[in-house]
């Protein structure tokens, strides 16, 4: 070997000894000089869509575009999950991602990741919604009952000449239920439909297509008469009281849009036995979730009527539940009176979980005392944005005034916390002579306002079968006070009804700083909120007198303009009204107006109009009518 090769070659073995610290120098990793990174590549990943939206359950493809390489295949993450999982939603190979079946606390992100270089990615956001519609009694849970999103129906079309009823369904038996409305649901081997829900005395729930069909997408019946299981025939429970010859659905039910879940409280008779149950639907298909359906049960500690060992128990058997189900801060609250009266009864409030259908709250108006049932005359209880249930109890024992626990004829506030407590109350100065005369408060639901203007801005608004329109301030609502009711915000006597009928079982519907009743053998009357108090009288009102019961409305607006009151007149003409919300006076429209053409068959009293997309859903005795411009 030459000389100047040896040279080369002993430099080139010394430089590699030193590199790996073997040749005198020693150190360790940390005083050895960093190595440089290796070069990055110039791939580059995108992904597309960079935003979408998505209904819970539903599916939206994503595409990846990789660029400056062959290699393009991708791997796809869900929050930085591999394909995701149930929670967040997962995503296939292929980039399909499918949406959890509740909606998420926050929007969701999808990355692509290149194999050929696995420093770069792309990414984009998926929003997962619930479904939308009009999901509950009354359309929102202050039970204010107006629809601000109607475009087509206007007070200018609205008459006789352009609009009436368009088509209908069958049913298999009476309807005390308003119906439910949730958009684009896809119906299994049906496509996705607008789609509107029923519950019957017949005790099944149907699902029609709300723009018209030939029959229902789905129905489920919860009876079995095979093996025993039928509706509650109304000669065992002292004739059912308005409710014949079957009792079954009762109360309007609830969707939780979030989950796609209808939440339903039938009663059933089985082998002798009488049991109310919750039951959970998968709006798609009708089958039942999360384990359902569960019994309602339970007791309270008290020594009122029926009381064992100190302990009230719920029976079934004499305890109706008129009132429409409330979903409320992820808890279904379902509340009962009686059957006309009859039996040692209570009212109840029952929650329960809306994800396991375990029971959370029970509550009982009277548990020291005797009746206090909750009717309502159908609508639900309400809630605040906080959580907060408000109840209106019916005649019955009071004497919270001395520290007992007995709420007959008040207004309850109650607070979920390891259970319902009372958290405030308002009970009228002459209760007593109200729960005598069978004219209790109880007989309409309690109205939360919007916020207000002002000193008190937290209104909720209500009457009673006196005809009373109280005023209260939610959060300090008055108690009891003897003599007179001058400790709330106003109390207006003699509103609504006649002194010889007297009488009101109609919720308050709100739209545009006005107030709507229509008390029985009364007319519609329009009352203005201003400045934190009401018209001491109407500022406006129909000329039609409505029979026994009168009505209760829903209105329809887009946002400010274009309100429309609607009404089911269920005194034996059965008779959809119209007015102009904005002066009552003007019916523009009712279902008499053509002879025989917008005829629907009986109606059910206390019964309330769907209005949403520019369809009106009334149902009754014998169908589902739908009404719009022809």
């Amino acid at each position: 070997m030459k000389p100047d090769q040896f040279s080369v070659l002993a430099l080139a073995l010394c430089s590699c000894i030193s590199l790996i610290g073997c040749a005198g120098g020693g150190g360790d990793a940390a005083t050895r000089p960093a190595m440089s990174p290796p070069p990055t590549s110039n791939i580059s990943v995108s992904v597309t869509p960079a935003a979408a939206a998505v209904t819970i359950s539903q599916t939206v493809q994503f595409s990846a575009s990789v660029a400056n390489t062959n290699n393009t295949a991708v791997n796809w993450m869900v929050n930085g999950v591999a394909g995701g999982n149930g929670s967040i939603g997962t995503i296939s190979p292929a980039g399909l991602y499918t949406a959890p079946d509740t909606v998420p606390s926050s929007s969701i992100s999808i990355s692509a990741t290149s194999v050929a270089d696995t420093t770069k990615s792309g990414t984009g956001v998926v929003n997962v919604k619930g479904y939308t519609g009009m999901l509950r009694y009354h359309n929102d849970a202050g039970i204010t009952g107006q629809n601000l999103n109607e475009t087509v129906l206007t007070p200018a079309n609205v008459n006789q000449s352009l609009f009436g009823k368009i088509f209908s369904y069958s049913l298999d038996g009476q309807s005390f239920t308003q119906p439910l409305y949730v958009s684009n649901v896809p119906i299994p081997g049906r496509g996705t439909h607008n789609v509107v829900f029923v519950g019957t005395e017949h005790d099944t729930v149907y699902a029609f297509d709300a723009d018209g069909g030939s029959g229902p997408l789905w129905s489920v019946n919860f009876t079995n008469p095979s093996a025993a299981v039928t509706t509650v025939p109304a000669a065992d429970v002292g004739g059912g009281g308005s409710i014949a010859p079957e009792v079954g659905i009762t109360g309007t039910p609830v969707i939780d849009g979030d989950s796609g879940t209808l939440y339903v409280a039938p009663a059933t008779k089985e082998n002798g036995k009488y049991l109310h149950r919750l039951h959970a639907l998968d709006i798609t298909t009708g089958k039942e979730k999360f384990g359902g359906p569960v019994v309602i049960q339970g007791s309270v500690p008290g020594t009122g009527w029926a009381s064992n060992g100190d302990q009230i128990t719920f029976q079934s058997v004499i305890q109706l539940q008129r009132c429409a189900l409330l979903l409320s801060n992820g808890v279904i609250y379902i509340a009962f009176a009686s059957y006309n009266e009859l039996g040692l009864f209570h009212g109840w409030v029952v929650g329960y979980d809306a994800s396991t259908l375990q029971q959370v709250a029970i509550w009982n108006s009277t548990p020291d005392g005797q009746k206090g049932g909750i009717w309502l005359s159908g609508a639900s209880l309400s809630a605040d944005s906080a959580g907060n249930i408000f109840v209106v109890v019916g005649n019955g024992a009071f004497d919270a005034d001395i520290g007992g626990k007995d709420y007959g004829d008040s207004f309850v506030k109650l607070t979920l916390g390891n259970t319902l407590s009372i958290s405030d109350y308002f009970t009228p100065f002459n209760q007593l002579a109200l729960s005598n005369a069978n004219m209790d408060v109880g007989s309409g639901g309690f109205t939360l306002l919007p916020d207000q203007p002002g000193p008190v801005p937290h209104l909720g608004v209500s009457a009673g079968k006196e005809g009373r329109i109280y005023l209260l301030d939610r959060d300090n609502m008055g108690k009891f006070q003897s003599g007179s009711d001058s400790q709330i915000v106003q109390s207006i006597p003699g509103a609504l009804g006649t002194q010889t009928t007297g009488n009101d079982y109609s919720t308050a519907t709100y739209w545009q700083g006005n107030v709507y009743f229509i008390g029985n053998a009364d007319v519609i009357k329009q009352f203005e909120l201003a400045n934190g108090l009401l018209s001491t009288t109407p500022v406006s009102k129909g000329t039609y007198v409505y029979g026994y019961p009168g009505a209760n409305m829903s209105v329809s607006a887009n946002g400010s303009t274009n309100g429309i009151v609607w009404s089911i007149e269920a005194s034996g003409v059965n008779v959809l009204h119209a007015y102009d919300a904005t002066n009552v006076a003007q019916e523009i429209y009712n279902s008499n107006q053509a002879g025989n053409r917008d005829k629907f068959g009986n109606a059910i009293r206390f019964t309330v109009p769907t209005v949403v997309n520019g369809k009106v859903y009334v149902a009754g005795e014998t169908q589902l009518a739908v009404f719009g411009l022809f």
